[in-house]
């Protein structure tokens, strides 16, 4: 049995489908599907069920496939230990980001990491907060930036920043000349624009209303905090968000922030699987995230 097996019956697993997998491995479908075989051959069962237009798991390949994802994570984690013997000459990190913070902390962050670090390579993962968390959880990024709260038990974590949630309003809105903070309260009737479901900051919004007592009237749904910043400035409704967002000017046409009641924040962390091994190179881009995060905030 060799390594290279187990990554490609993880990888069939994935796609459910021998061409694609050989696609995303660069091999030769039928040196994939040779492969496979040999290796079904060796343990003595059969790990998939193939058909004309399907290729599925059976029990024995489930057990296999979840058991190898975890050697192959040992393996890698072993490389990473002994990078940190070469006192990080070389190396690879796999960060992972919600596009908010993405946009927001990473472009300040990634420069002064690979100046200090030229030769670590950094690969980044931008992703829901929901799939983020489970690409975590199963050792898939080396670290995360994630707001609480996190659902994921087998996720660590230490706080990164409190950042405080303002309240995006058109220009022409009457709440824009307000120069004391907004009750949640008075925002019952107002159209909101929101991110999409799955977005850690969307769970917000929805607790932010339902503790102030109101349901919000959702209009609009994206997927970029760009977006949302627009809509609102156009006139389509109000929506919350941080306040590194609101720092930024995303064109001429802007919205006005203006402060909230009791001034909520939400709570960004740097998060990564319980019991993974933290290699030098993560906890380097960790120190180097604190300090310039200190810097702008």
């Amino acid at each position: 049995m060799e390594l290279r097996q187990l990554a490609y019956a993880i990888q069939i697993a994935a796609e459910r489908n021998f061409s694609r997998a050989a696609e995303k491995l660069h091999i030769a479908q039928p040196s994939l599907s040779q492969q496979l075989s040999k290796l079904e051959k060796e343990i003595g069962v059969l790990l998939f069920q193939r058909s004309t237009n399907s290729v599925e798991l059976t029990h024995a390949g489930s057990l296999f496939v979840e058991k190898a994802q975890s050697i192959l994570d040992m393996v890698e984690q072993l490389k990473k230990e002994m990078e940190d013997i070469s006192q990080m000459k070389k190396g690879r990190l796999v960060v992972g980001s919600m596009p908010i913070t993405g946009s927001t902390i990473l472009p300040f962050v990634v420069p002064a990491f690979q100046a200090a670090y030229p030769e670590i390579e950094i690969s980044l993962v931008e992703e829901t907060s929901a799939n983020l968390e489970r690409l975590t959880s199963s050792g898939q990024t080396d670290v995360s930036l994630l707001s609480l709260p996190l659902f994921e038990d087998s996720l660590v974590y230490e706080t990164l920043l409190e950042e405080e949630i303002v309240l995006a309003v058109p220009p022409a809105h009457p709440l824009a000349t307000r120069t004391s903070p907004v009750d949640l309260a008075e925002l019952g009737h107002e159209r909101f624009i929101a991110l999409k479901k799955g977005q850690g900051f969307r769970k917000l919004t929805l607790e932010l209303c339902q503790q102030a007592g109101i349901t919000p009237e959702i209009v609009f749904e994206s997927s970029n905090m760009e977006t949302v910043q627009s809509l609102v400035a156009a006139g389509m409704g109000i929506a919350f968000v941080p306040y590194l967002i609101s720092r930024r000017s995303f064109s001429e046409l802007a919205p006005v922030h203006v402060p909230l009641q009791g001034r909520p924040v939400r709570k960004l962390v740097i998060a990564s699987r319980r019991g993974r091994y933290i290699s030098k190179a993560a906890e380097a881009f960790i120190s180097t995230m604190k300090r310039v995060v200190s810097e702008i905030h």
